[in-house]
């Protein structure tokens, strides 16, 4: 196993540090100056120069990248142009964030999407079967915006249910902050529950027809206890590793949700960074979610082996 992880390590690290050259190299082709910005409404020459040597700015790209790497690899992100707070502290507000929120749409996508994907295979054929694709096919088909909208003018605004929008920290009232994470994780959930109910199905139809699933029935095993104990035991395994990759792009994809129930995650910092073209914040964040989802990529391949004893012995 552990050679296996190594080839994996091996070839993330120069995946990384091309993600690293275009993340710095595509920011450089933004419109506009942040520094005019910094600068004041006068916008004084002699300020504008000491902004550009205080930034490095006047400094060749290839020097410039050089200096952003070699920080970035030991921890330093760049300070906000903005703010003038250090990167990594804006990244450590916003992230518990961004992850209640993926941790709450995975747990929903697993709660709905196994089971509905069980039952379809099961049921395969059946009017059970027909009705859990239409249900899957719309949940992929639906916008996130679309359905984050209908939820919060039904639940929040004619019911009174929930609150529209706004976030609440775990730490200063649970069971708040859990009501406010409940519609945006829902609407991301539903999507990946019918991924995941679409792969577990599949999963499932392949294993149920296996001869060892056939032998223990042979065996007088209950339906129940053949179905999952015996085929499911053997279908989660590519429902592991998809998990793991779908948990990724829910902390690099939560944009949009952030933005229709205004959440200060992420996706939310991301934004505003874009449209104050506040460049260390973008490139810190890029970066680290670009290194989040290798590591997440890396954690599925470890899981694939873990499950799968037959790479094990490879």
């Amino acid at each position: 196993m552990l050679p296996f992880l190594a080839n994996r390590v091996l070839i993330a690290i120069p995946t990384i540090v091309l993600i690293s050259i275009f993340v710095f190299g595509l920011q450089k082709l933004l419109p506009g100056d942040p520094l005019l910005v910094l600068a004041g409404e006068e916008r004084d020459p002699e300020v504008l120069e000491f902004l550009r040597e205080k930034y490095r700015l006047n400094d060749p790209i290839p020097v410039q990248y050089s200096a952003w790497a070699g920080n970035a690899l030991r921890g330093d992100l760049g300070v906000s142009l903005r703010t003038n707070q250090p990167v990594t502290e804006l990244m450590a507000e916003k992230l518990p964030v961004t992850l209640q929120l993926a941790t709450m749409s995975i747990l929903f996508a697993l709660l709905i999407g196994i089971p509905a994907g069980i039952v379809s295979a099961y049921k395969k054929g059946t009017l059970t079967d027909y009705v859990a694709n239409v249900v899957a096919l719309s949940g992929l088909s639906i916008p996130n915006f679309w359905l984050g909208i209908m939820l919060i003018l039904l639940v929040s605004v004619q019911w009174q249910l929930l609150p529209a929008s706004g976030y609440v920290p775990p730490g200063e009232d649970f069971w708040q902050s859990i009501r406010t994470m409940l519609m945006p994780s829902f609407v991301l959930g539903t999507a990946l529950a019918a991924t995941l109910m679409r792969h577990t199905r599949s999963a499932m139809l392949g294993v149920l027809s296996a001869d060892y699933v056939r032998t223990a029935r042979a065996k007088g095993l209950t339906e129940r206890r053949v179905v999952l104990k015996h085929a499911l035991r053997n279908a989660l395994t590519p429902i592991v590793t998809l998990t793991a990759l779908l948990f990724g792009e829910l902390v690099a994809g939560a944009v949009l949700t952030e933005q229709i129930f205004t959440i200060p995650g992420f996706g939310k910092l991301v934004v505003d960074a874009v449209f104050n073209r506040d460049y260390a914040v973008v490139q810190g964040i890029v970066l680290v979610t670009a290194v989040g989802f290798i590591f997440m990529n890396l954690l599925a391949d470890a899981l694939y082996v873990i499950l799968n004893p037959r790479l094990r012995g490879q």
